[in-house]
């Protein structure tokens, strides 16, 4: 059943409708200055509080001093930041809302990219996936980059449309979404420092879990929960860890697992039942697929080489 108390935005022009503004020149697409998006008092008394999702992609360029948190901390960056919502997205307004001096607000419905070959490489974009306060930070280069293709985007709105014009937007939001590809991993590699401290949280996250005896509650631990734990998207961990250690979230928690088990096999006479129950895995064969795609061997053949 859905929720009533959730505001849905179903087209391109029910958003424009939504802020006040004219209707879009392109049903699938429309790109809004960020200094042009006026939002009155009475508008974010009608919002405040209010869930709101939509059947639209977003892509926003703004000021990095524009009340924005990031992990729930103050932005560090002086200059813009850009922020991506997929489709279903849930958000809510609140009281912190801050006017942006420049930037942009680009919406586009999935129709306009589904015959294309972005419709089906989209959402291997993971920073769909992250969360609002997970944005990326811009330097003014890498600004003048992404205006350049929106200005483009922009101009082909404002010519009559034809035969080549969804081939041509739809060119330019791929190139947008790879130049912020390329930009957030430039950011992983400049916050460095935070990444290693996020590294070790988690390591020490999932040791704690364990020595706890918290798995013998609660089963085996989920990426979501490290997540929660410091403040990310389950996503934009993940992302992190890889980018700092190669290994997602999940792979940290399966080798801290493997390493507790081979340590059991190795030093008790615990059968791998047991030694999977005592692991919080509910059924013991899924414990015996994770072992041998870890370790390439079954837990009893890991086993034998420690039996006289």
């Amino acid at each position: 059943m859905a929720d009533e108390n959730i505001f849905r935005i179903e087209s391109v022009t029910q958003f424009y409708q939504a802020i006040g503004k004219e209707k879009p020149n392109h049903p699938m697409i429309g790109v809004i200055e960020m200094n042009e998006l006026n939002v009155s008092d009475e508008q974010m008394a009608m919002y405040k509080d209010v869930k709101m999702t939509s059947d639209l992609y977003c892509i926003m360029l703004k000021d990095g001093d524009c009340g924005l948190l990031y992990g729930r901390n103050k932005y560090d960056f002086e200059e813009g930041v850009l922020q991506f919502l997929a489709p279903n997205q849930i958000i809510q307004s609140n009281d912190s809302y801050v006017p942006s001096s420049y930037g942009f607000f680009l919406v586009f419905h999935p129709d306009l990219i589904r015959n294309f070959d972005l419709g089906k490489r989209i959402k291997k974009y993971n920073f769909f996936s992250y969360g609002v306060y997970e944005a990326l930070h811009l330097s003014k280069k890498e600004e003048d980059t992404l205006m350049e293709i929106v200005n483009n985007i922009r101009e082909e709105l404002q010519m009559n449309i034809d035969k080549h014009s969804q081939e041509v937007l739809v060119t330019n939001i791929q190139l947008l979404l790879n130049y912020s590809e390329r930009f957030y991993e430039r950011q992983f590699i400049t916050r460095t420092n935070s990444s290693s401290d996020v590294v070790t949280k988690v390591e020490e996250l999932i040791q704690t879990y364990y020595e706890n005896n918290l798995h013998l509650e609660h089963g085996t631990p989920s990426p979501e929960y490290f997540a929660e734990k410091v403040n990310y998207s389950n996503t934009y961990l993940s992302d992190m860890l890889k980018k700092e250690t190669g290994k997602s979230t999940k792979d940290h928690i399966d080798e801290h697992i493997i390493e507790l088990a081979k340590t059991e096999l190795a030093q008790t006479n615990k059968t791998v039942n047991e030694i999977a129950y005592n692991l919080g895995f509910n059924y013991p064969h899924y414990f015996s697929r994770l072992f041998k795609k870890k370790t390439g061997e079954s837990p009893n053949i890991y086993r034998s080489q420690f039996l006289n």
